[in-house]
């Protein structure tokens, strides 16, 4: 079975007590992370990387700006020699990558104009779902993930929200939409 796991927004902004957005706890979820990470076949990382004046800084405070200290995944996540593929026209190679990290500027990783692509030369067989947070990015990526057709596991010790209660009905809702909870330990 070809699996492609998808890493969401684990980022120095999200995941430390001193980010600009950071999820309460997310810094307990980063061992099992890294670990999903380095046993996966191919990750995909998504990364925020907004621009100074991006339109989300009208819903949301600055975080993650492409290039700052604070937008970088956390060292124990990175696979050597990630591809990074930016949300512009581009050219690139995912060619052998065990890790390619996708860059987005919206909530919604499906908005990099890669991504589709990437999922069509990758193949997958099974999509496995982890990182922050649960009822936003992650819930967007999982039901992205479900609307190809193909089994979609939530990784529920490797997630982190910012709202217990959303992030129960998000799962609720996920695994009525036909994806499966899991744990690190069992994929």
């Amino acid at each position: 079975m070809n699996t492609v796991f998808f890493d969401i927004d684990t980022q120095i902004d999200f995941v430390f007590p001193s980010g600009a957005l950071y999820a309460p706890g997310a810094e307990k979820i980063l061992a099992n992370v890294a670990a999903l990470n380095h046993r996966a076949p191919v990750v995909i990382s998504t990364m925020d990387a907004h621009g100074e004046d991006d339109p989300e800084f009208r819903e949301w405070p600055h975080h993650c700006v492409a290039g700052c200290l604070s937008q970088r995944k956390p060292h124990a996540t990175l696979l050597e020699k990630p591809v990074i593929v930016p949300n512009r026209a581009c050219d690139f190679s995912i060619g052998g990558a065990r890790q390619i990290i996708v860059e987005k500027q919206a909530l919604d990783c499906f908005t990099n104009r890669h991504l589709e692509s990437i999922l069509q030369v990758l193949r997958a067989d099974r999509y496995v779902v982890y990182g922050v947070v649960t009822e936003i990015c992650v819930r967007l990526t999982a039901f992205g993930l479900l609307k190809t057709g193909r089994p979609v596991e939530l990784v529920t010790d490797a997630v982190c929200s910012l709202d217990e209660g959303a992030a129960a009905r998000v799962l609720a809702e996920f695994q009525t939409a036909g994806g499966r909870l899991t744990t690190a330990v069992l994929v």
